[in-house]
Order: C-alpha cells, then sequence, then structure tokens
C-alpha cells in the first residue's frame, strides 16, 4: 500500500493550523504543522515527500519570502498559498514566483481537499520521476545493463525515461547487436506498466499464417498461449522486426491499435532491424502504421559512438566470463585499449561480449592478442588504425581510468595495494580518481 503524502500546514493561528490539519488528516493525509516559515524549512528540504500549504501574512518570514526559499530549495514542491480577502494581486504575485495554486479566505474545505488531492499527485509523479532517475544514474536493476558515461549513452537513460512514462507506441531502431531488445525491456520497466506482462513477438521468425494467429488469434484449443495482442492486456507487446510484418497483417495491426483508443490498452514497442542499405522502417511499412508507431521513436546508438564505455563494458564482461570459467580476467595493454577503442564494431555489443569471451578463454591458454580477436573477425581491419581516429589524450585518459577502474575492483577498494601496484602517491590517486568519477566506496 502506498504510503500516504505528506502535507505540511504553516500558519501562525493555531486555530486555522489544527481546522486544516483535521479535515486533511480525514482524508487520510499525514499532515505536519508549524507555527512559522523559521520552524517549518528546518524540516520542509529538498524531496520533501508531500505538499506544504502557507499563509502568506505572517510575521518574521512571510510567506512570499518563504516561497522563495523554498522554490530555491526544490522549485517542484507544490505550494498552496492562503490570501486574504483583497489578496489578490499577492496571490498573483505567489504564482509568477512558483506557487500551485491559491485559496483566498474564508475558503471552501472541499476546495482545499481538490487543491490538495491535485496537488499530491503532482509530487508523486514528480519524486517517481526522480526516483527513476536516480536508478537510472546509479545504473540499479534492470538499468544497469545500459553501462556508460558516454554522452551518447546518457541521453539514450533520459530518453528510456522520459518516453518509460510516456503512454505512446515507440518505435527503437539501430544497427544490429546494438542493444534494441534490453532498451525495449528498459522502456517496460521505467513506466506505470511495470510489473505488468511484457510480451516478445519476433516477426521474422514464424511464418505469415503462423505469426497471424500468434498476434491476433485464434489459437487452437490445444494452444496454451493467448493471441499475443490479448496476452499483452495492460503491459507491453514487442514486435520484433517489425518490418517483416506482410501488407495484410500492417493492415491488422492498424486495426487492432485504432481500436484500443486513447491510452492504449496494450502498449507496442516496435523494434526495427533493417539491414538493406538506402532502405528505413518507414520505406517497408504502410505510412498510416509508421506514424503511429513512429509518434515516440528512439535510435539506440552504436557502440563506436560510446568512446571509452567499449572498455567499460569489456571489462565487466571479462570479468563475468573469467568468473564462468574459473580463471583470471584478461589484462590488457595500453595498445589493445587504443585497438578496442578504435574498432569499427559492426556487431556492436554482440560482437563486443563475443570478443571478450574469446579474450578471456585465449588469455586462459596463455596466448593470443586482442588484436588477433577484432581481425579474425574482420580481416579488412588494420590492428589500430581506423576510420574514427581520436586526439592521443583521449586514448590515454581512457586507458588510465580503465587501469585504475580493474585495480581498484581486483583490490576490492583497497587504496594501499592500489597505490603500490600502480607506483602512485596517495594524492595522484586521488585527483585521478575524482578526475575519472572513481569513488572507492563503489568498490568495497
Amino acid at each position: 500500500m502506498a504510503q500516504a503524502m505528506k502535507i505540511a500546514i504553516v500558519d501562525d493561528e493555531q486555530d486555522m493550523r489544527q481546522s486544516i490539519s483535521q479535515w486533511l488528516a480525514l482524508s487520510g493525509y499525514d499532515t505536519e504543522t508549524f507555527a512559522s516559515a523559521e520552524e517549518a524549512l528546518k524540516v520542509l528540504g529538498p524531496d520533501y515527500p508531500g505538499i506544504v500549504i502557507s499563509d502568506i501574512k505572517m510575521p518574521g518570514m512571510d510567506g512570499m519570502q518563504f516561497l522563495k526559499k523554498l522554490m530555491g530549495s526544490d522549485s517542484a514542491l507544490p505550494v498552496i498559498m492562503i490570501t486574504g480577502h483583497g489578496d489578490v494581486p499577492m496571490a498573483v504575485e505567489a504564482m509568477r514566483v512558483g506557487a500551485f495554486d491559491f485559496l483566498e479566505k474564508p475558503f471552501n474545505p472541499d476546495r482545499m481537499s481538490q487543491l490538495a488531492k491535485r496537488a499530491a499527485g503532482a509530487r508523486r509523479l514528480t519524486l517517481d520521476n526522480r526516483a527513476l532517475r536516480r536508478e537510472l544514474s546509479d545504473g540499479t536493476q534492470l538499468m544497469n545493463k545500459l553501462i556508460g558515461g558516454s554522452p551518447v549513452m546518457e541521453r539514450l537513460k533520459e530518453d528510456v525515461l522520459d518516453l518509460g512514462q510516456a503512454d505512446g507506441h515507440v518505435l527503437i531502431d539501430g544497427e544490429t547487436g546494438a542493444g534494441k531488445t534490453l532498451v525495449a525491456h528498459a522502456l517496460h520497466a521505467a513506466g506505470s506498466r511495470a510489473g505488468k506482462k511484457f510480451v516478445l513477438v519476433n516477426c521474422a521468425a514464424l511464418e505469415e499464417e503462423v505469426l497471424a494467429k500468434r498476434l491476433f488469434g485464434p489459437m487452437m484449443p490445444e494452444d496454451e498461449q493467448l493471441p499475443a495482442m490479448e496476452e499483452a492486456r495492460g503491459g507491453t507487446l514487442v514486435l520484433e522486426d517489425i518490418e517483416a510484418l506482410s501488407e495484410s497483417l500492417q493492415a491488422r495491426l492498424l486495426s487492432a491499435i485504432n481500436e484500443q483508443g486513447t491510452p492504449a490498452e496494450t502498449r507496442l514497442i516496435c523494434i526495427s532491424n533493417l539491414q538493406e542499405a538506402g532502405r528505413t522502417c518507414e520505406d517497408a511499412l504502410r505510412p498510416d502504421l509508421f506514424y503511429r508507431l513512429a509518434a515516440l521513436r528512439i535510435t539506440v546508438p552504436p557502440l563506436r559512438q560510446r568512446g571509452e564505455d567499449i572498455l567499460s563494458l569489456f571489462t565487466r564482461l571479462s570479468e563475468q566470463f573469467a568468473e564462468e570459467y574459473g580463471c583470471d580476467a584478461p589484462k590488457i595493454t595500453a595498445q589493445e585499449a587504443a585497438q578496442l577503442l578504435q574498432a569499427p564494431w559492426p556487431g556492436n555489443v554482440r560482437q563486443l561480449i563475443n570478443v571478450a569471451e574469446r579474450a578471456v578463454l585465449q588469455s586462459r591458454r596463455g596466448s593470443g592478442t586482442i588484436a588477433s580477436l577484432l581481425m579474425s573477425d574482420h580481416e579488412e581491419m588494420q590492428p589500430v588504425m581506423t576510420t574514427e581516429g581520436k586526439p592521443l589524450k583521449e586514448y590515454v585518459e581512457a586507458f588510465e581510468r580503465m587501469l585504475i577502474d580493474n585495480t581498484m575492483r581486483r583490490h576490492k577498494g583497497s587504496i594501499a595495494s592500489v597505490m603500490d601496484e600502480l607506483c602512485l602517491p596517495r594524492r595522484t590517486l586521488n585527483e585521478k580518481m575524482a578526475k575519472y568519477g572513481l569513488q572507492r566506496s563503489d568498490y568495497l
């Protein structure tokens, strides 16, 4: 059961405080009262789990000064101001400063309850949104699979959060192996449908007749599954390779979408994997269906655009494979780090997973190099040079960050051990960790 939303009531008149508190408590709110703005400010910090109702005219710090302090601390905190008769200009000024709304004395208690309900709903949405943003930045739960702090990955995480909170259908495109299905899972987890059905159908893997039955039915009596559109009702239906739908199935899908109305009973997330040069998902789908599906759109960035995230991913993956195979993760040289950063990665994350696993296996045998693995995937690739060069400074910094990160992981955050292995004085290590955003607490 959700915790009751708090309401802070600030008024210098005790009778007014108590009457407002009693009325709102009857409506299920958790109220707390303060006799002055100064007293309230000791409690009302950023992320306060509720809303504020405050009188404008109070001794000491008045309501307007109080409002400005609150807005400076948390501009999304809903504050309802109580004004005396004839103070409408002051109320208008309060709205300009950032007040959620105002009540004019004498006010109708039902009107106050309605305002409190709206304000509480807005506050709950804000706090939920912030919690999801923290989950993204902290890399917890499903979101920790969206690894990386590069600008393109930060934008992707923001897109996942924003579009996850929306309720429209989404089109995800990008190169093969970039992680589009993972993004679909993250979109579902970041929205109001999290915890409800998540159904995935690959449109290219089934014959047309079988696909039609899988999507729309009718299913045979012996089938244990419901048609996907019905199975995912209330949740999310992911259609991979959406461009593989025939004209007739596109028409049926459009009809099913139109029948749902707004908001949609079942949210569609469609993934496009077109590989043909010069052809897009827009070319493959009928226009009316495309524009219904692509109202919200995410393009997953290719691995080669993710900068030093490549090294973070490689480190994480090689550690996982090393644990699986019961051996040590390979240590890579500065030249190998540069090769990883410069590789074109046409297979994206899927290719990096394969390279990391093979790097662990060949390290266990005591032979082979990263360059040989990259060249075995693409014979035309030169060991170091690529079409997307970067300044030497970027390669050096990326390698340095990876080296400190790996060493901290091995020694479980022991600063003394890391200083000894890397031959670094304490001050230099601290400066470099601060520069690269590395925190000792992450390794303990």
